[in-house]
């Protein structure tokens, strides 16, 4: 840094320290009234005494005030006057308290942490300037900004936001309108909070520089991990935010498709799990709408018990054009945190599963499997038009004798795929005869409430599944039923011919196709990317073969994600609500994602003691941190002490 960026510091540091000078008892400064006394006393002529002299020539100058008819007299600068003036000045500033905003932060390197997790949109009662409605991330830069001013001359400082991730914001930097603008830049992250993370990053970054080591930590104390934080080696001061606020919260929420008990009629469920962290019962009402519409579909009112959660079911019936819109479940009225009064679900597509049966047969047991079950759309292709024919993005399919590398639809079954190849990603090994079955995962969701007990098979192929579960049901050589599921798409592979064996005389075959089937319509429920969280990436099946996926939501610009084998990751999603994602190929398609927040610990915004490892750090209010003051009234009246003790050796001096 140069000389004149250093005079810039300077000047800006030296600005900075007298916008924060202020009095503290400006009535103190009445007593400046007392001059005009003080100085009347001085220039008013006295009454003399009328002594004999025997000569008046060095007295003319008392004779001329005698013969003048004014009551006053010049005034004329006197060591005295001065002395007492300048004493009663300095009293009147001593009892006016003169004083500087906030005391001196001691450190060649100080590092800032803020929490922007979601607890720090809560409103605060507390007056922060130019801030009409503030919260507690608004009080946080307050107290960092006034902080900020209390740096000792020549310190550096750097800013880490601590939401899911830490974030280091800015350079190390000593200059104070580049520190000051990156804390009015954060914003609060609609995610469950890692303060942790964030404190161990900013020591370990401070113990790699010299000198002494200062961390501050701006926080509500309602954090999601409740662990003691570690700062070994750093002197570590808590500045918390925010009062005991009480609060309600939608924790968790679910929409599903299903019958209406009395009218038979397809209605949507919508299961949300509210909580009320408060210390009194709260009444409120619950409200499910179509994203972006003025009506409300469903409606309750609910009273919350006092600390405890309550379950709430509402149910409406979809027209055609509902289906996969958006749905928003609502509190209401709003409290003091309200981006946890609101949860986004998706509109079911409907209680019929679309299946697609690819196969060359002129007979299938599957297919008759499928084709009794009411609740099914069940479309019949050939292997060549599996290719060539539009398929339902979400449909599950079926087929029958091969394993094409390129498959539409989501969930995936294959049947006695061709020997010795591979098959969505799992080796298939070569034919065996009379394989024995000896066990199964009962408690995969495919294999639930049934038994293989008494199913025998006259051949198959070796399916060569690797890792824990991949293996679904064993003979004694090998795999007959194998997953090799991908994220976002369910594949099961039988490596036998059912027709090759009795299990279609079973009860357990017809289960085990409802089983498959259901477990695709879960998937289908639950949207694209299923359940998503804030703060956590989104993971979206694409059709195989896409290559590129264009992200759309609230709070961030319209971007491009990779796509490999039928999967996409988008992160950053920073903010609770919907993200539509489209792509082009291999065909057009777009999915509707809903993220929230749903999160129990962060809805908890009752404020908490910040603990670290051994003890190693101070505690204080933001109120307390923003109005401590060095005071100079002290001085001041050492000072006027001193001013009146010269007035009376100087006038004892001078007297003969």
């Amino acid at each position: 840094m140069n000389v004149a960026s250093n005079a810039r510091l300077s000047l800006a540091r030296g600005q900075t320290d007298m916008a924060g000078f202020e009095l503290l008892n400006p009535k103190g400064l009445w007593l400046l009234t007392a001059l005009v006394p003080l100085v009347v006393f001085y220039i008013l002529k006295i009454r003399r005494q009328q002594v004999r002299i025997g000569s008046t020539w060095l007295w003319a100058a008392s004779q001329r005030d005698l013969l003048a008819k004014q009551p006053f007299k010049r005034l004329i600068a006197e060591v005295p006057l001065f002395l007492q003036i300048l004493a009663l000045v300095a009293l009147a500033l001593a009892l006016a308290r003169p004083a500087v905003r906030g005391a001196r932060i001691e450190g060649d390197h100080v590092a800032f942490v803020i929490d922007t997790s979601a607890s720090m949109a809560t409103r605060s009662r507390s007056v922060v300037p130019g801030i009409a409605e503030p919260t507690r991330l608004h009080e946080a830069q307050h107290a960092a900004t006034e902080a900020l001013a209390a740096l000792a001359p020549g310190a550096d400082a750097f800013l880490l936001e601590a939401a899911r991730e830490p974030r280091l914001v800015g350079p190390v930097s000593r200059d104070e309108q580049q520190l000051r603008a990156a804390v009015s830049s954060l914003v609060v992250r609609e995610v469950e909070g890692d303060l942790a993370s964030a404190v161990a990053l900013a020591a370990d970054r401070l113990r790699a520089l010299g000198g002494k080591k200062r961390l501050i930590v701006l926080t509500d104390g309602a954090l999601a991990d409740p662990k003691p934080l570690v700062a070994a080696g750093v002197d570590v001061q808590v500045i918390t935010v925010g009062t005991d606020e009480d609060n309600a919260a939608i924790v968790r929420i679910d929409v599903r498709a299903g019958l209406d008990p009395s009218t038979k009629r397809e209605q949507v469920q919508v299961f949300a799990m509210l909580r009320n962290y408060g210390a009194r019962p709260r009444d409120t009402f619950v409200t499910v709408a179509i994203a972006g519409a003025s009506n409300t579909l469903a409606s309750r009112r609910v009273l919350l018990p006092a600390n405890d959660k309550t379950p709430v079911v509402l149910t409406f019936e979809p027209s055609v054009l509902d289906r996969g819109q958006g749905l928003v479940v609502q509190l209401a009225p709003s409290d003091a945190l309200p981006m946890d009064d609101v949860a986004y679900g998706r509109v079911p597509q409907g209680l019929r599963m679309p299946v697609t049966l690819a196969s060359s047969a002129s007979y299938s047991w599957l297919h008759r499997a499928l084709e009794s079950d009411p609740n099914v759309d069940l479309q019949k292709l050939t292997l060549a038009e599996l290719a060539t024919v539009n398929v339902d993005p979400e449909a599950l399919v079926v087929i029958e004798g091969a394993c094409p590398a390129v498959v539409p639809g989501r969930d995936l079954v294959v049947m006695a795929p061709p020997a010795e190849s591979v098959c969505a990603g799992l080796d298939i090994g070569k034919r065996v005869e009379g394989p024995m079955l000896t066990s199964w995962e009962a408690g995969d969701p495919r294999l639930r409430f049934l038994t293989l007990d008494g199913v025998h098979v006259t051949t198959a192929t070796e399916l060569k599944a690797q890792g824990s579960g991949a293996s679904l049901v064993r003979s004694s050589a090998s795999t007959l039923i194998a997953d090799a599921s991908t994220p976002g798409r369910t594949v099961t592979i039988l490596g036998f011919d059912v027709a090759d064996s009795d299990w279609p005389l079973k009860a357990s075959f017809v289960l085990f196709t409802r089983n498959v089937v259901e477990l695709a319509r879960l998937h289908r429920a639950q949207g694209a990317a299923g359940p998503s969280r804030t703060g956590e990436p989104l993971r979206l099946a694409v059709p195989a073969g896409t290559q590129t996926v264009t992200v759309e939501g609230p709070g961030m610009p319209s971007r491009e994600v990779s796509a490999k084998l039928g999967f996409a990751v988008v992160s950053g999603i920073e903010r609770a609500g919907f993200y539509r994602l489209r792509w082009t190929s291999p065909r057009v398609g777009d999915a509707l994602v809903a993220a929230n927040l749903t999160s129990e610990r962060e809805s908890d915004i009752r404020p908490r003691t910040v603990l670290f490892e051994a003890g190693a750090a101070t505690t204080t209010t933001a109120k307390a941190a923003t109005e401590s003051h060095n005071e100079w009234g002290s001085w001041l009246a050492l000072l006027a002490t001193c001013l009146r003790g010269g007035h009376w050796t100087f006038a004892s001096i001078s007297t003969p």
